[in-house]
């Protein structure tokens, strides 16, 4: 599961009884030795959705941590690539491993950008660290940030189902999460079954997103012929609309 440059077991504890920020500075050396990375084959699947769709104008990465998704923004965007990211030893290696991208440290609950700054949004990975309640004041943030017509785009993994090992290992996860939370503070946020699809797409909709899902064929379909994941598009209208009900 972890390559010899990754983590070990000990420095994994001492992240998880850390505060998120604080958790991430110090697993930043080594979070691209872990499967928390997102895979380059999702990577190089949304990219190739997003030029079909593109060129867009500037981008920014929303949560980038060590920065696999800046090479989205090159390949899609002809204008400048931000990165926005909340730990400072993940910008850190970001900077080094993209050093002509623009880095911010902030909360992508309050982006320090100017409105309509950007073409593209995109995030990887990163919404496990979100609760629920905070969606809809996040939406809000990618959508003031993003020009008339603008997109958010991310990538989802259809969820395992309940006779597959790796739903009772998140569902597990979750729960021990949920424990670690209850007992000690600060608390670390890291939910990977709290990001429920239909919920989310309401609360890009209220928003004042048009939300579209598009299956990446890359990975094929299930039994039941459903995408194994898709990219979510979410486009901000040319014209103000009036926020869904």
């Amino acid at each position: 599961m972890f390559s010899p440059e990754g983590p070990s077991l000990r420095e994994l504890a001492v992240q998880a009884l850390s505060s998120v920020e604080r958790g991430y500075d110090l697993l930043a050396p080594k979070f691209d030795h872990t499967p928390f990375r997102t895979p380059d084959s999702v990577l190089d699947a949304v990219a190739a959705a997003l030029r079909r769709t593109g060129p867009y104008g500037d981008g920014l990465d929303l949560c980038c941590g060590t920065g696999a998704g800046l090479p989205v923004l090159d390949a899609v965007c002809r204008g400048r690539a931000t990165g926005v990211d909340f730990s400072t030893g993940m910008l850190d290696v970001a900077r080094r491993a993209a050093p002509h991208a623009s880095l911010v440290r902030a909360d992508a609950r309050r982006l320090p950008f100017r409105p309509g700054a950007f073409d593209l949004v995109v995030s990887f990975g990163a919404f496990g660290h979100f609760l629920p309640a905070e969606l809809p004041g996040l939406f809000t943030q990618v959508h003031s940030v993003l020009r008339p017509g603008g997109t958010f785009a991310f990538p989802v993994l259809a969820p395992p189902r309940p006779t597959s090992p790796l739903y009772w290992a998140l569902l597990g996860f979750d729960a021990c999460m949920r424990v670690r939370n209850a007992v000690r503070r600060p608390p670390f946020v890291m939910y990977y079954r709290a990001f429920r699809l239909g919920e989310v797409g309401r609360e890009l909709r209220r928003a004042g997103f048009v939300v579209e899902r598009r299956p990446l064929a890359e990975f094929g379909e299930r039994a039941d012929g459903s995408p194994r994941a898709c990219l979510v598009t979410a486009r901000r209208a040319r014209v103000s609309l009036p926020p869904a009900a």
